[in-house]
């Protein structure tokens, strides 16, 4: 390493409190040093497990149930993951087994919905979700909620058709992003109002990088309640609708809400 690649010395150092990506590594001659390229290597590894990892559905319903909530369990039509990963379509659809369970429930109708998803990363769903029920349920006084759905194999349009059967005026899907090399735990919010299987992404509003590292739970729960209201008020999500939440935190600190992939 010469002189100018010391570490004291490299100007981009100071940025590196700025940023989860990777910047002002140095350099072993035409290759990385040792430690950031095993580092690199573990982050592709947790993203790869992230994607292939089941959600354990188990833990999710006791720590929900603990909180009040009632849940339901459903599957998706895609069989098992490597089915999911292959064929996006089979994630959009409910299993008939599901079907048929749910349109056998009593009708009720709800003022919104939650579905958790494992999407393209069961740790997302396993650790975020249930923080974010929490803060944004004191929110949510008045409003009627249905029981908390838990689906495996699930792809973001998955909560249409569970919100149309269960006649939800706006369902919440919390799911799973595609995991990045430094965000394997990744939630993503979808809302969508009157939800019906063939809903397009253009009539969904999205929150994304919900973890403690990126949109914490408070910011997203105040996102996520502004969004519900106004889609209550206006009778739309999607493109109609606008999120200018953070004009209501004077003063408060932003957060990064960018997807890196869609689910």
């Amino acid at each position: 390493m010469s002189e100018n690649d010391a570490p004291d010395k490299d100007p981009w150092n100071a940025l590196r409190r700025f940023t989860q990506a990777r910047i002002a590594l140095g350099r072993a001659g035409n290759s990385l040093p040792t430690a950031p390229l095993l580092a690199f290597n573990l982050a592709h590894a947790q993203a790869r497990d992230a994607v292939h990892h089941p959600l354990d559905v188990d833990p999710l319903h006791a720590q929900l149930r603990s909180q009040g909530f009632n849940t339901l369990d459903v599957h998706s039509a895609a069989p098992d993951r490597e089915h999911y990963l292959r064929r996006p379509d089979l994630g959009r659809r409910l299993s008939d087994e599901s079907r048929a369970a749910l349109a056998q429930l009593p009708a009720q109708s709800t003022d919104v919905l939650f579905v958790i998803g494992d999407g393209l990363s069961a740790f997302a769903a396993s650790k975020q979700a249930v923080p974010l029920l929490q803060a944004i349920h004191p929110k949510l006084a008045g409003w009627t909620i249905g029981p908390v759905v838990i689906a495996r194999q699930a792809r973001v349009a998955l909560g249409d058709a569970i919100g149309e059967l269960l006649d939800a005026k706006i369902v919440v899907m919390l799911i799973g992003e595609r995991p990045g090399l430094s965000s394997p735990d990744s939630l993503g919010i979808y809302i969508t109002y009157a939800p019906k299987a063939g809903c397009s992404d253009a009539q969904r509003n999205c929150i994304s990088n919900v973890r403690p590292e990126g949109l914490d739970y408070p910011q997203a729960a105040h996102k996520l309640h502004y969004l519900l209201t106004q889609a209550r008020k206006l009778k739309l999500t999607g493109v109609g609708l606008k999120d200018d939440s953070d004009e209501l935190l004077a003063g408060a600190p932003t957060h990064p809400a960018v997807s890196d992939g869609s689910t």
